[in-house]
């Protein structure tokens, strides 16, 4: 019966936007933080809080290229049907935007050209001196602490903790979000801010969260699946 329910919501969007955190991606094989199997319950010389912060890709800068390389490259990772079916919505003209949590590009590698990337991407690598670009692919096949032919030091283009999100893409995400009639929330908890504050600026009554535990908005929802976020948007007609 949900199901149903989205599908005509999907049929009778004219503005539709998506907005996705990590569940989007773990079923594509790629961990997240805050689940049972997440990397936040696993055992490290530091908590990846602390990692992933600024403070600590400034002073362990080796020690954090260690674990991104390990636990944050999955540049083999492929789109799975939720992604797909996203790329197919927007080609089709009733997808606007994604605004994602996820850094890991598979909503481009998908085929969707609209995507907001809240926290980044691991595809965007600067240099810190310079702002030379390099790619992923330069950093996972490195050792050590990638540097930049003029000597600085590169550093992945992904919102760390202790760091602010990029004003641009989020006035982007903000405008896309307001505009939308209908509005599907999927594979997030809807726990980390100032990214899930952005729900708040969506002023219309069609606002559906797709996640397989609850979340602090469902009862704001007009629309609550607690399911796989694939095999939903995967079973929806365009």
């Amino acid at each position: 019966m949900s199901g149903q329910a989205l599908q005509q919501m999907i049929a009778d969007g004219k503005s539709i936007v998506f907005f996705g955190g990590a569940g989007v991606s773990t079923e594509s094989g790629i961990p997240d933080f805050r689940s049972v199997d997440g990397l936040y319950n696993i055992k490290y010389r530091y908590p990846p809080e602390t990692i992933l912060s600024h403070r600590f890709f400034i002073s362990h800068t080796a020690e954090f290229y260690d674990f991104y390389r390990e636990k944050m490259l999955c540049l083999d990772a492929k789109p799975n049907k939720a992604h797909l079916k996203l790329a197919d919505m927007e080609k089709a003209g009733k997808l606007k935007a994604v605004v994602t949590q996820n850094i890991d590009g598979l909503h481009q590698k998908a085929g969707s050209k609209c995507v907001y990337e809240l926290h980044g991407s691991i595809h965007r690598n600067l240099c810190q001196k310079c702002a030379k670009s390099y790619d992923a692919a330069l950093i996972q096949s490195g050792k050590g602490i990638p540097h930049c032919t003029c000597g600085g030091v590169i550093k992945p283009d992904v919102v760390l903790y202790e760091e602010a999100l990029n004003d641009a893409i989020v006035e982007g995400a903000i405008k896309a979000i307001a505009a939308a009639d209908v509005l599907i929330v999927g594979g997030t908890s809807l726990a980390v801010y100032p990214a899930a504050g952005l729900l708040n600026y969506f002023g219309g009554d069609k606002l559906v969260l797709i996640n397989k535990t609850k979340t602090p908005f469902d009862c704001r929802a007009s629309l609550v699946i607690h399911d796989s976020i694939g095999d939903t948007m995967g079973a929806m007609r365009i």
